[in-house]
């Protein structure tokens, strides 16, 4: 059971949120669900087709939206996507499993740790193996310093595509912060590699903590200064509350998850509800919203970092010693110092990064929280190194369905808002 499915059935009837006048959310029929065709002909020139996209600065990447409009209200809506398709889950079937993690990293190029922690989960599900406790509380540390990353993206972003040009500037500004420090650790500032069948790929550098000590003291006054910018500023306010409005019970209809789903008032995380890593160890809070509306989803990424910051800690805290990958399978490197002394470590070098390693037949599927939802990786094994299928299940992809029901009898310029507060990766999307 996949983490949406287990929300789904514990769905009662009284969750569902409404509009803060309390009228029901519109919904859209089937016909009007459908592919847009030719405007009818009984609606003479009030009515219009509009692209918005494939190229355009608030679409976050190569969307392209079908609006039929009547002079600014958009009546219905069509995304279209496939213009950045790269086939990643085809070319994973080509690559071994220690190739795999460089493949997925690109698939959501915001939050690229996540995809490589759910594909290596999945591997080692299929190989009944348990990485080291370190490399269990390296990963979390991680994605935690990348959810902050990302959420601090769509502050930026977020900011921008609203006019308030500032946010952009501050939100950028603490970005290349956690950008500084994964390339410390990982050797690169994205698309990093880092997270491994096995383990990580390398182990913490000298200085870490204090580095880490440094970025967790600056970020929550300079996070605060988001609050005194926009969160009581009355033309944000306007720009965003009562826009895009969903519910609950349409979120689970379409497999929505993360903040979108959270802000209609549902309290589902898989951190907390389906634990993994050492999550069921550590303390945080599952933010939720209220009205399911564009506002909802920022307070919620904001209050995210902060939650972050309060995972680091505690991981800062606990983080043990001992090894940051397994040595006891051969699915790991040996270290490179042993190459030189030992024929057997030559041998399993040349024969791990030429042949992979093989896994054995089956099937398995690993799940994490991402900045965005769900972030699912299903595997199926045929022996070989390298994967039968890979699929993943990207929460940009499932979450982009919601437009047409958020932009539903809306004016064109919260078309910009919603298209926002969803944030939408199109390499997720397009993979």
């Amino acid at each position: 059971m996949t983490a949406v499915e287990a929300i789904g059935s514990s769905l009662g009837d009284d969750s569902a949120v409404r509009r803060r006048d309390d009228s029901p959310v519109l919904r859209m029929s089937e016909t009007e669900a459908a592919a847009l065709g030719d405007v009818p002909a009984e609606h003479g020139d009030t009515r219009m087709l509009v692209n918005m996209g494939p190229q355009h600065p608030s679409t976050h990447g190569v969307l392209r939206l079908m609006l039929e409009m009547e002079a600014e209200t958009v009546l219905r809506s069509k995304p279209v996507v496939g213009y950045l398709h790269t086939g990643m889950e085809k070319t994973g079937e080509t690559l071994t499993y220690l190739q795999g993690a460089t493949n997925v990293t690109r698939m959501d190029y915001a939050s690229p740790l996540f995809n490589e922690l759910a594909f290596s989960m999945a591997v080692e599900t299929l190989l009944e193996i348990d990485v080291p406790e370190r490399a269990v509380w390296i990963r979390m540390l991680m994605s935690e310093l990348n959810r902050i990353s990302s959420h601090l993206l769509f502050q930026a972003t977020n900011g921008l595509d609203m006019g308030a040009v500032s946010a952009m500037i501050y939100g950028w500004r603490l970005r290349e912060d956690t950008l500084r420090l994964f390339e410390k650790i990982t050797g690169l500032r994205m698309n990093h590699n880092y997270i491994r069948p096995g383990g990580v790929a390398a182990d913490l550098p000298d200085g870490w903590r204090d580095d880490l000590l440094r970025l967790t003291d600056a970020l929550p006054d300079k996070v605060d200064e988001f609050d005194t910018l926009l969160t009581g500023q009355p033309i944000w306010r306007e720009r965003l509350q009562g826009v895009g409005i969903v519910n609950a019970a349409e979120c689970l209809a379409l497999g929505l998850t993360g903040p979108l789903l959270r802000s209609t008032g549902y309290d589902w995380d898989l951190r907390r509800d389906m634990p993994y890593l050492a999550y069921d160890e550590v303390e945080f809070d599952v933010l939720v919203g209220t009205y399911g509306d564009c506002f909802d989803r920022y307070a919620i990424r904001l209050n995210e970092i902060r939650e972050s910051l309060h995972l680091v800690r505690q991981i800062l805290d606990k983080m043990p010693g001992g090894d940051y990958r397994i040595q006891d399978k051969k699915v790991t490197p040996p270290p490179r110092a042993r190459i030189d002394q030992s024929m057997e470590a030559l041998i399993h070098h040349f024969k791990i990064f030429t042949e992979g390693f093989k896994v054995p037949e089956g099937e398995a599927y690993a799940a994490v929280e991402s900045p965005r939802g769900e972030l699912g990786c299903y595997i199926v094994s045929d022996g070989g190194p390298k994967p039968y299928r890979l699929h993943m299940r990207g929460p940009s992809f499932v979450n982009l369905q919601v437009l047409p029901h958020m932009m539903a009898n809306t004016l064109l310029a919260d078309t910009v808002a919603i298209i926002s507060s969803v944030d939408p990766i199109m390499g997720e999307v397009d993979r």
